[in-house]
């Protein structure tokens, strides 16, 4: 990726176009091009025509992205919610089972990992690991997206890798509950009503305010575009809110947990 990334960043300069020039004439937000040049995103292949044209670079780019090796360190069927992710204006996040890769250490992240059935290799995980960092980038931006997320306790509580990796975590999520726009909340367990029993899932808001949803299974996954099905899933969101520890509580409870190490 980061070839074609470097081939993509030398046609654009040799054309005297800067990056927002270029995304305007291919129809693609600014970030996009940006996230590409950067290799932190793939070329896909339509796009890849439409900058071979507006480039004037005689099928390169395309015929790169033809012969790249296939590394699907992100299932083809995530692919789509990872575009979309890189680009939200606001995220919201409810999970019950294990941290959102936006919140994970390189070393929860490694844990997960190392738990997956069949085995990866080390070489894999490595690469995981790594593809999973780089994704938390939106949360260090200049403008970073609105995000939300409400963890079951049993989250924070899960002593996932072993105990200096739980802990570690535990300050992890402490620091991250500062971030500008950032809201961190978590759903006790000793609660006796809950909007979500039916488990995670996601809103996303587009950078041209259209709201989707997103829900995962162990081998597939569902983007909801229609606005009746998006429109219950942010309903139960807001309930979640309500139900679980405001952001104040919740850093008190990481604290707790930190004190009981």
């Amino acid at each position: 990726m980061k070839l074609v990334g470097a081939q993509l960043a030398m046609f654009r300069e040799f054309a005297e176009l800067t990056q927002r020039e270029l995304a305007e004439r291919v129809c693609v937000h600014e970030e996009t091009i940006a996230s590409v040049e950067q290799g932190r995103r793939p070329l896909k292949p339509d796009l890849a025509k439409a900058l071979d044209r507006v480039l004037d670079t005689k099928r390169a780019l395309e015929t790169a992205v033809d012969n790249m090796p296939e590394i699907d360190l992100i299932p083809a069927w995530a692919e789509q919610y990872m575009d979309i992710e890189r680009e939200a204006i606001a995220l919201s996040f409810f999970a019950n089972q294990v941290l959102p890769g936006l919140l994970q250490t390189e070393s929860y992240a490694g844990a997960v990992f190392r738990c997956r059935v069949p085995a990866f290799s080390a070489e894999e995980i490595n690469a995981q690991v790594t593809a999973r960092l780089e994704r938390q980038e939106i949360l260090h931006r200049r403008m970073p997206p609105t995000t939300s997320f409400i963890l079951s306790e049993a989250i924070v509580r899960a002593r996932l890798g072993g105990s200096e990796i739980y802990e570690e975590t535990l300050r992890h999520l402490h620091i991250c509950a500062d971030l500008p726009g950032f809201a961190l909340q978590i759903m006790p367990l000793a609660r006796q009503t809950h909007a979500a029993l039916d488990g995670p899932f996601i809103l996303l808001e587009t950078p041209d305010h259209q709201h989707l949803a997103y829900t995962e299974t162990q081998r597939g996954s569902q983007l909801i575009s229609d606005p009746d099905e998006v429109s219950i899933l942010a309903q139960r969101y807001a309930m979640l809110r309500t139900q679980a520890l405001n952001p104040e509580e919740t850093k008190g409870l990481l604290d707790r947990l930190l004190g009981d190490q």
